[in-house]
């Protein structure tokens, strides 16, 4: 027996009619009925007596109901009151370079979010909340850095990759880009493994510099210096984009880098637990087989099934 099921009971007790209570509850009506049978099968007793054109509670239904509407009532104010110490408690969040404009909106009256202003790389954010230093971290990471340091990792955002050129603003093919790979192994791992792995797979060529031009003027220069399509990376850059330069969209496949939001695995504290689901709830991704390119260790890599 679930909570649902009872809140089911009482919206097809109050309407006496399944298709107006599916409607209320936006559910489809026969795994309405089949919720119902279940809940019916639990309590062993029937709760309604139905044809094909009425509804009607049965003596169980009247006596249970009102004790169903006040079980729920404590359950609602018990939320409330969970809630309420969530508001109350700090929750220290780390990012990389990408956070949601809406942030602070989705977790008010959940918790009192507190965006850490040290931004740092992927990895070093989840190493951070696998250490206790922050509880959260919006970064990149694989299914092997969970696992390795007992984190759990819920789907928060993504980003598709495009090229930057001279020329036209055509689409280019991804076996026709250019990834930069950097010397700085300590600020620009996590970049490094997915540009290495991205040009392994499409057969992009992988160009190594050592002047961290990843972003920001030296990435324009690289990519006047090769004459190619060169791959942006997913850090936020403000460098105005040179004339005659122009965006490009990657296809064949096309890169996306996902942005996870990191808790530690086993993780109590309700005002965590409710900044996680605030913030990820109905958070989807929509990538198309064949189309998409994710590393073979994205934690998100199922998303394309």
């Amino acid at each position: 027996m679930e909570l649902r099921q009872l809140r089911y009971f009482v919206a097809v007790a109050e309407e006496l009619n399944f298709g107006r209570a599916a409607t209320r509850l936006r559910i489809a009506g026969p795994s309405l009925s089949q919720q119902i049978k279940s809940l019916e099968r639990d309590l062993g007793v029937r709760l309604f007596e139905r044809d094909r054109r009425t509804v009607a509670l049965t003596a169980y239904g009247e006596t249970l109901l009102p004790q169903t509407r006040a079980l729920l009532e404590q359950a609602d104010a018990l939320r409330r009151t969970a809630r309420g110490f969530a508001a109350s408690e700090p929750v220290r969040l780390g990012y990389v370079s990408w956070r949601p404009s809406d942030l602070a909106e989705r977790v008010s009256g959940v918790a009192q979010l507190l965006v850490d202003t040290w931004v740092m790389p992927s990895h070093t954010q989840a190493a951070r909340v696998a250490d206790g230093s922050i509880d959260l971290a919006i970064c990149w990471v694989r299914a092997t850095d969970l696992a390795e340091q007992s984190l759990a990792g819920q789907l928060l955002g993504a980003d598709r990759l495009f090229a930057v050129s001279s020329g036209d603003e055509s689409a280019v093919r991804a076996r026709d880009t250019v990834v930069l790979v950097d010397a700085d192994t300590e600020a620009w791992a996590s970049w490094n493994i997915y540009a290495v792995e991205f040009a392994r797979a499409t057969g992009a060529t992988v160009e190594r510099i050592e002047d961290h031009g990843i972003t920001g003027p030296a990435y324009f220069d690289h990519v006047r210096r090769l004459g190619r399509p060169v791959v942006t990376s997913p850090k936020r850059d403000t460098t105005p984009l040179p004339r005659g330069f122009v965006r490009r969209a990657v296809i064949d496949p096309v890169p996306v880098w996902t942005w996870a939001l990191v808790s530690r695995q086993g993780e109590a504290r309700p005002a965590v637990l409710a900044a996680v689901e605030a913030l990820t709830r109905d958070v989807k991704l929509d990538l198309e087989p064949g189309v998409c390119w994710l590393p073979a260790d994205d934690p998100f890599r199922s998303y394309q099934a």
